[in-house]
């Protein structure tokens, strides 16, 4: 039997399994050679695509690039039923892969509406078939999907469509509508607004601000921080009706104009802990929301860490049911570690925090972002980590199985399922807490670690050797979960900005790594508990030089 014919009987054992789905699932982590083509093949057969369609085609969407050509040609059979193409359709958006505009124009005559859960009546555009126009690039779209603005069943859709576009000439009727839609509705035109990056819409944002309703503020403030690049500070902890008015009277006085970032508040409470807060921070290393995913119901959803807008790690949701997990997207400029750099001088032998120290560091933590900040002087028992199956990642994971016993829906899981795709630093062991039983710690590389010169480890582990203890540069967060409400979690997550072969050096001596950690709180990780587990954190391994 030759390999494509074991593939094919792999597939198909798969899914006519019990379970298709964790048996396509366990497939595709193997990924076999020619694996694409056979299911591409299996679609092309008529009784194999009625029986597997939603299986195949999420399976194209699961391979990546190697399923997009596969999606794309059988996007341009024009031999397939319009169930079948609208399922390709679906998966094509999903993967955010453009279609050209000739072919989707003549889709579009022949199969305008849905069929199946997401069916459209009285002929009203595909919810796939609106956002594949958004991805087109083709602003010849733009009329027909302003024209939906009208409809309350579309114009969420339609408004990012029109924002993914670019077509700005439609920035005043989005941003006029803003008083007749609500929920995600309201941020979807928002998020239009912001994909568009069209001044023009900052007036009218403005103007709204004053008159919307409590839950439709943050949409606003939002949307005037990211098309002006003023981000006024807020109160620290304030929700609800106090959040609404603080933002009104940040924006008050009509003022778009960038200022230049302020470090203020600054307290230093002990030698281990101070608190400082950046107004107009220039935001170069942030979490941001990603854009939308095309097709998706929520405008807002995942995050990423940023590098003066470049992502580098995928952080995920808010949402404080769903499981925390970072993975790697790329590696950041070399301006982000020249910026923390400039405080290198004063961490060769960092043994207390002192406001002088801080003030003399403000303009590096002026290119944080807004917001309200711990720094923490810490001695971190670290561990060097390659293997996922050592990896904190995948031990919580495995501790869920134990907890749950025999049911326990996590115990098929692998630990490359949960890896972050890159060697870390993490805890040697979580840190006990109260309401939370522990917290888990993990800081990610900012740079390759195989980029590390091992002669500069060397040197450092030379230094350790001799009593020296210089401190790394740490921005973090503490993020709290309870995973599908059954398992509380609380995570120290940070990534190295500064001090990559120090930390390295550390984790080869087993000496307990120093460690200044900058976190944002209420409003940079998860629900909750962020001055708690940071307090928890602190107590267990703040400085005691």
């Amino acid at each position: 039997m030759g390999e494509d014919d074991t593939v094919r009987v792999r597939l198909r054992a798969a899914l006519c399994a019990g379970d298709p789905w964790t048996a396509l699932y366990a497939l595709n982590a193997d990924q076999p050679t020619g694996l694409a083509e056979a299911v591409e093949e299996l679609y092309r057969s008529d009784a194999d695509r009625a029986s597997f369609r939603p299986y195949l085609t999420w399976l194209l969407r699961a391979l990546g690039e190697l399923g997009d050509e596969v999606l794309l040609r059988l996007f341009f059979e024009p031999a397939f039923a319009a169930d079948d193409r609208q399922d390709v359709l679906r998966a094509v958006v999903a993967r955010g892969l453009r279609l050209p505009a000739e072919l989707l124009a003549t889709y579009a005559k022949e199969h305008p509406a849905s069929s199946g859960s997401d069916a459209c009546a009285d002929g009203r555009l595909a919810p796939a078939l609106v956002a594949a126009m958004g991805l087109s690039g083709d602003l010849s779209f733009a009329p027909r999907l302003g024209a939906l603005l009208e409809d309350p069943a579309a114009r969420g859709p339609a408004a990012l469509a029109l924002g993914r576009l670019g077509a700005r000439e439609w920035t005043a009727s989005i941003a006029g509508r803003l008083s007749e839609v609500t929920g995600l509705d309201h941020t979807a035109f928002a998020v239009a607004l912001e994909l568009m990056g069209d001044p023009a819409a900052v007036p009218h944002l403005l103007r709204w601000l004053v008159e919307s309703g409590v839950a439709r503020v943050y949409d606003v403030h939002h949307a005037l921080v990211r098309l002006t690049g003023r981000d006024p500070l807020l109160p620290e902890g304030v929700s609800g009706a106090a959040y609404a008015a603080a933002v009104r009277a940040a924006w008050a006085d009509g003022g778009t104009e960038r200022t230049p970032a302020v470090v203020r508040d600054l307290v230093v409470e002990s030698g281990t802990w101070a608190r400082f807060s950046v107004d107009g921070g220039a935001g170069r290393i942030r979490l941001a929301f990603d854009p939308p995913r095309p097709g998706s119901s929520w405008p807002r959803w995942d995050r990423s860490l940023t590098f003066d807008g470049k992502p580098l790690y995928r952080v995920g949701s808010l949402c404080d049911t769903c499981e925390l997990g970072l993975t790697l997207l790329d590696w950041p400029d070399d301006e982000a570690s020249r910026i923390a750099a400039r405080m290198r001088g004063r961490l060769a032998g960092l043994d207390r925090l002192d406001a002088a120290l801080l003030a003399e560091w403000s303009p590096v933590l002026g290119e944080l972002e807004t917001g309200h900040y711990r720094a923490l002087l810490l001695d971190l028992p670290l561990e060097r980590v390659s293997e996922p199956a050592q990896s904190w990642w995948y031990r919580r994971v495995a501790s869920r199985t134990e907890e749950d016993g025999e049911d326990s829906e996590y115990s098929e899981d692998r630990p490359e399922d949960y890896w972050p795709g890159v060697a870390h630093f993490q805890l040697t062991a979580p840190v006990a807490g109260g309401r939370v039983p522990f917290t888990y710690g993990a800081l990610l590389p900012s740079q390759p670690p195989e980029a590390l010169d091992p002669a500069t480890v060397a040197r450092h582990a030379a230094a350790l050797a001799a009593g020296e203890r210089p401190a790394a540069v740490v921005l973090g967060w503490v993020d709290d979960r309870y995973v599908e409400a059954r398992h509380q979690e609380r995570w120290l997550v940070g990534a190295v900005l500064d001090g990559h072969h120090r930390l390295a050096a550390y984790a080869t001596a087993g000496v307990p790594a120093r460690v200044l950690l900058l976190a944002r709180v209420g409003g940079g990780g998860g629900a909750g508990g962020g001055l708690e587990g940071l307090a928890e954190v602190a107590a267990a391994y703040g400085c005691r030089d």
